[in-house]
């Protein structure tokens, strides 16, 4: 049985769905790779679509997660650990790590790990990183408990680190991707709101808004 929305929630959504699409960081991907957790996977879902983040990309070698998207949609740990983010988040899931490295590369995408300090790497901390240099950039977050495959680091352009000050040095994947996809988006967003890529190149003449107003300044 189809549930019914009311019209005025229907116009509500769509309504946001509008306001917000200025502010999506085109050409964006957060990769989550190999993840041991599902209830992290909506964590990370949740994350990027708030954050403005276009796509989600899990890789699933154990093959825990539906091909289909309206299946990934509709599973009900994902989509409540998500809090529903998955209903409006591109999210596409791949085999192994090289066969999303191969179909991010054949789009032209430049990835970026976030890990330690890696011997022959370009390594930043997060603060210190530029993520506007590349149009296509994909971010991968590792495995709970082996973090990123070596595979992944070979074949990405820099190593991500988040300054850390604490007996602990570990953050969950949750915590860690929020972080993280905070300072690239911030800093992308604020690059797409005064210049143009693709075909119309060059600085916009008038400046995109970077801060969606809150519903009272809206009023």
């Amino acid at each position: 049985m189809e549930k019914f929305e009311p019209k005025k929630q229907r116009t509500s959504v769509r309504n946001r769905a509008i306001a917000i699409k200025a502010f999506r960081c085109k050409n964006l991907i957060a990769v989550i790779e190999d993840p041991t957790d599902i209830s992290n996977i909506g964590a990370v879902i949740r994350n990027a679509n708030a954050l403005g983040v276009e796509k989600v990309y899990i890789v699933d070698p154990l093959k825990a997660l539906p091909d289909d998207w309206q299946e990934l949609r509709e599973q009900r740990a994902i989509s409540k650990t998500s809090v529903s983010a998955v209903k409006w988040t591109f999210v596409k899931r791949f085999d192994s790590t090289e066969l999303c490295l191969d179909h991010l590369e054949k789009q032209g995408f430049i990835s970026a790990v976030t890990s330690p300090h890696v011997k022959g790497k370009t390594n930043v901390f997060l603060h210190e990183g530029d993520y506007t240099e590349h149009t296509k950039l994909a971010v991968w977050f590792g495995n709970e408990r082996q973090g990123i495959s070596k595979v992944a680091v070979e074949r990405s352009e820099m190593c991500v680190a988040i300054p850390m000050f604490g007996m602990i040095e570990s953050l969950n994947l949750g915590t860690s991707s929020g972080i993280v996809l905070y300072e690239v988006t911030k800093q992308r967003r604020k690059y797409q709101s005064k210049y143009r890529r693709g075909q119309q190149k060059g600085a916009r003449a008038e400046p995109l808004p970077t801060i969606m107003p809150r519903d009272d300044e809206a009023l």
